[in-house]
């Protein structure tokens, strides 16, 4: 953790503690104690837990980061109770407003102080034991899943056959660091909406900057969750949202077309942790050289690492144009994915069929006696033909496809890059939304950065480059970029439930690779 980022904590944990004191002096007189111990950080609250009677060690606590600002208020509330404050409210008010609340309480005529011994006859009603057990496992769980770990559901087929849909996976949040979130004030355990309705589950009165904690850069080859990096903006309404992102419907109809458009609204603008969750598998790392040829990622001039898992379509035929069907196929080990929409194997012109197959699936095709081995081949988009909706969108530049594409150089922090009319493109949104700073393209190929003239830009974070393991059927960095390092979730670590018509026992507590 970086020094700042120490001091920054333990400055809102002392704060946390000092700014109750001007309540809290008089009622240490109240208890018989110099007021001036409730101005000494922390040794005020050694002396409340000391006339609560109340365990020491709750004291040393307070100083585990982000751990100690939820034992604080705990310390409060068992304070407020020597001078008679049972109530709910009483200890909601303490707990999170405690600056305004032991003022309060200091003036109040009905604040008696029965000592620990006048507590210890106080029986709590059935509802509030209750109520105290769902608050404080609300918040153990929700420290959990900021900072060690969260359960995530695989949606798509994006990263079959690695993970398939309904596999339910651990995200360790340890990997990279746990990330503070954008907007702490949020509904536990939802992410960006309010279950069952278009409400977003957050509020950005308050957003905080990004900050990560004993950060350790993502490695090449790591199955990464991830925030959507142009999830920033989405059509809040069923069918689009991440599936149809906004910034593809602009590059397709113009933005004042989209905006106007009733069947594109409403919008909804999302800070960065509350854009939808991807995940892929990390291909290239800050300061690589990234291209694809015939489908094969290359990293620096060498080729990448294949998992044995990832999938990428086939043509074939028969012999003697033999018909064969899906179940055949599975019947020989080969499994297929035969959603509606993108079916792994479909007949096709000219007696062909095309299948999506893993490296191992296809030595299994190419054994079977009905197939013509010599007919086999990769079915890739062919170098020179230009997908226009490929990054970074710019044809006249980049006449790039899913499956020749590149080089491209990935951003790396405190990497200085000179920029030309034919590379903005490429790192024109980094520059302008995920490092925030202006920038003014002039029509000469000059620029104007944060108001000052310049063709040099030095980065401020790390990128990364994703792909699924599904390569013909991923949304991926192909199609919108550099994913930034505050944009990092976590690492998929295991599978801890599958499902398909049942459990699929073999995946159970299976470690992602």
């Amino acid at each position: 953790m970086p020094l700042h980022h120490l001091f920054v904590v333990y400055l809102i944990s002392i704060l946390l503690v000092f700014l109750p004191s001007f309540g809290l002096a008089k009622l240490f007189k109240k208890a018989g104690v110099a007021s001036w111990k409730a101005y000494v950080p922390f040794y005020n609250t050694w002396v409340m837990q000391d006339i609560a009677q109340r365990p020491k060690h709750w004291v040393f606590w307070q100083f585990i980061p982000i751990v100690g600002w939820f034992i604080t208020p705990g310390i409060f509330i068992e304070f407020a109770k020597v001078f008679c404050r049972f109530s709910f409210g009483d200890h909601f008010f303490a707990a999170l407003f405690a600056p305004f609340y032991f003022p309060w309480l200091a003036q109040n005529k009905d604040a008696r102080f029965i000592k620990a011994e006048g507590v210890k006859h106080h029986q709590k009603p059935a509802w509030r034991e209750w109520v105290d057990a769902a608050i404080f496992a609300v918040v153990a769980a929700t420290l959990i899943r900021i900072f060690i770990f969260e359960a995530y559901v695989i949606p798509s087929s994006s990263m079959e056959k690695t993970l398939l849909i309904n596999d339910y996976l651990f995200v360790s949040k340890f990997s990279y660091g746990p990330r503070i979130p954008n907007t702490p004030l949020s509904v536990p355990f939802v992410h960006n909406y309010l279950p069952g309705s278009s409400l977003k589950s957050y509020t950005t009165l308050i957003e905080l900057p990004y900050i990560r904690w004993f950060a350790s850069p993502v490695k090449r080859n790591d199955c990464v969750v991830f925030n959507f990096p142009e999830g920033d903006t989405v059509v809040n309404k069923d069918g689009y949202q991440s599936f149809q992102p906004y910034y593809s419907l602009v590059r397709m109809y113009g933005r004042e077309e989209v905006q106007k458009n009733p069947e594109f609204q409403p919008l909804a603008v999302h800070p960065v942790d509350k854009t939808d969750n991807y995940i892929k598998r990390c291909v290239g790392v800050a300061g690589d050289s990234l291209k694809i040829v015939d489908g094969i990622v290359y990293i620096n001039n060498q080729p990448g690492n294949i998992p044995p898992t990832s999938a990428t379509y086939y043509t074939f035929r028969t012999k003697n144009n033999t018909p064969v069907d899906p179940d055949f196929l599975r019947e020989s080990g080969i499994r297929l994915n035969m959603e509606s929409n993108s079916p792994d194997f479909t007949a096709m012109q000219g007696g062909y069929y095309s299948i999506n197959l893993t490296l191992p699936e296809l030595d299994i095709l190419k054994k079977l006696t009905v197939i013509d081995p010599n007919s086999i081949a990769k079915d890739v988009s062919p170098a020179g033909y230009t997908e226009p909706f490929t990054f970074p969108f710019d044809t006249v530049h980049y006449k790039w496809n899913r499956d020749n594409f590149g080089a491209i150089w990935i951003p790396k922090k405190g990497a200085t890059l000179t920029l030309t009319k034919e590379n903005i493109a490429l790192y024109r949104r980094a520059i302008q939304v995920y490092e925030k700073n202006t920038l003014v393209e002039n029509p000469d190929g000059s620029f104007v950065i944060n108001g000052t003239s310049t063709n040099k830009y030095t980065f401020k974070m790390d990128y990364y480059w994703m792909m699924g393991d599904n390569r013909h059927k991923s949304q991926d960095s192909r199609y919108w970029g550099f994913v930034p390092e505050d944009h990092v979730v976590g690492r998929a670590a295991m599978i801890w439930f599958s499902y398909e018509n049942g459990p699929r026992w073999k995946r159970f507590f299976k470690i992602i690779k």
